[in-house]
């Protein structure tokens, strides 16, 4: 389902990218447009196939199926790179040309274009005026993110395929639960209507805080928007870290086995959820050395280490209870 949503977003980013360069194709290589077209041929396929064999444990032609998902596998790190590297410059010409007058701005992109070897009046062909385009443009980029994600959900998928090709499975050896979902039943309903308010109250801040932050030129509405952006923030880890111990503890009086047998997928998650709180680790840690080095130290810095701090704690008791949870055999 989650691989489905996100390749839904990305089909939408291919075709306003392929609206994008279709804008000013005539002094643009065709590989511009052909390559969005092959990308959103390269999703619908993907993803059916992952769709109808993610389940499989493939017993014929074992080298072959490990050299073909493997193949899989880089390529769709390969788009995850490249989605970055767009993305990124992206970002870093939207900064220049904000930073830059108009002029020096065109400058710089007629000098780029005759060392390129582009012809000088394509500068003016090329650039993005209509509205058409640029909605088109702003379009595909907020949709990156989307693609980054499809590319890491399809690779970790494939992964798993690959570990579980040629694997035997002992079906007496596990005992199939299956989650009974009640909505009104005990506590299910005071917390599904929690996390969205949780989830509404974010949207509601961090849209404030960009309209504010980008909008206002006023200092002091800047200020206030950090202060509530970083106060919401540190209530919400407070109450994260709070929950992520009590569920550690309940899983202290649980009577449950620990499920010690080898899972590739139990294993890849246990894998990336480490993986991707080292680099949350490491934002955060930089920041705490940067306020502790930095002068004066104002009410701004101290709630930025704060929400450093509880950045990592939460992020730690987050992980521990998810992988005791994952190790936990049914009921």
């Amino acid at each position: 389902g989650g691989l489905i949503l996100f390749a839904i977003f990305s089909l939408v980013m291919d075709v306003f990218k392929i609206g994008y360069y279709s804008s000013f194709y005539s002094c643009l290589s065709a590989i511009k447009i052909i390559y969005p077209i092959v990308q959103a041929i390269f999703v619908i396929v993907q993803t059916y196939f992952l769709w109808v064999s993610a389940k499989d444990c493939i017993h014929v032609h074992l080298n072959v199926t490990r050299c073909g998902l493997m193949l899989t596998l880089t390529t769709n790190l390969a788009v995850w790179m490249s989605a970055v590297t767009d993305e990124s410059v992206h970002k870093a010409h939207s900064k220049l040309k904000k930073n830059m007058t108009e002029e020096i701005f065109r400058w710089l992109l007629k000098d780029r274009s005759q060392r390129v070897g582009m012809r000088s009046s394509s500068v003016e062909e090329c650039n993005c005026n209509s509205q058409i385009c640029q909605i088109f443009k702003n379009g595909y980029f907020w949709l990156y993110p989307f693609n980054i994600e499809y590319s890491l959900f399809a690779s970790a998928m494939v992964y798993v395929m690959w570990k579980n090709v040629g694997r035997f499975i002992d079906h007496h050896s596990h005992h199939i639960q299956r989650l009974k979902f009640r909505l009104f039943r005990r506590t299910f309903f005071v917390g599904i209507m929690l996390g969205l308010i949780i989830l509404v109250s974010g949207l509601g801040v961090l849209i404030l805080y960009e309209v504010q932050v980008n909008s206002s030129t006023e200092s002091s509405k800047k200020s206030q928007a950090l202060t509530m952006y970083y106060i919401f923030n540190i209530v919400c880890l407070s109450l994260m870290s709070v929950v992520c111990i009590g569920g550690s503890i309940i899983y202290r009086f649980d009577k449950r086995d620990m499920d010690r047998h080898k899972n590739p997928t139990r294993t890849l998650d246990v894998a990336l959820l480490m993986g991707a709180a080292l680099g949350q680790y490491a934002i955060s840690y930089y920041s705490i050395v940067a306020i502790v080095a930095s002068t004066p130290r104002d009410t701004m810095s101290a709630l930025n280490l704060t929400y450093a701090l509880l950045m990592i704690a939460q992020h730690t008791f987050q992980n521990v209870f998810i992988i005791e949870g994952l190790h936990r055999q049914p009921p």
